[in-house]
């Protein structure tokens, strides 16, 4: 089960593919941003889904939101992965899977991470998110609903 809306998200300091530790206290702190979490480079759906998030990465940088692709995978293997592909966002390494697991993205018994895509606000609480292993376009497609639910709200 993914953490649910309005819920605090968790704070994280992972290592980054442009060379640098990722702080949301202190990177990310008063922005929106994406994390979606797969749980291998070079596989298939995860491909699949890296690069829907690269063909609709234009959408995401006019409204200045941030995206992160995280999974247990090494930062050697994510600059592969992102090289390959041509990836205009940075991939975060979990080797331990303790994001994964605070984020209630890791399948217990075999420590893979799940497939779960979250957009966290500027206030740090979860403001959507998506869930699906075998789907790639629909976490893209739930992450821009939810902007648009967060950028016009319901009144």
């Amino acid at each position: 089960m993914a953490l649910s809306i309005g819920k605090s998200a968790p704070k994280f300091k992972l290592a980054s593919t442009d060379g640098t530790t990722l702080s949301s206290e202190q990177d990310l702190k008063g922005k929106s941003y994406i994390l979606f979490f797969y749980p291998k480079d070079f596989t298939p759906t995860c491909t699949a889904e890296a690069c829907e998030f690269r063909d609709q990465f234009e959408a995401f940088r006019e409204l200045d939101i941030p995206v992160f692709g995280i999974s247990k995978d090494t930062i050697e293997t994510h600059l592969k992965f992102k090289k390959v592909h041509q990836l205009p966002f940075e991939l975060l390494s979990d080797p331990d899977g303790k994001m994964c697991k605070a984020y209630d993205a890791l399948i217990p018994l075999i420590k893979m991470p799940k497939r779960v895509t979250y957009l966290v606000n500027d206030t740090g609480k979860i403001a959507g998110v998506f869930s699906g292993m075998f789907e790639s376009k629909e976490h893209i497609d739930a992450m821009i609903a939810s902007l648009n639910k967060q950028t016009n709200p319901v009144k």
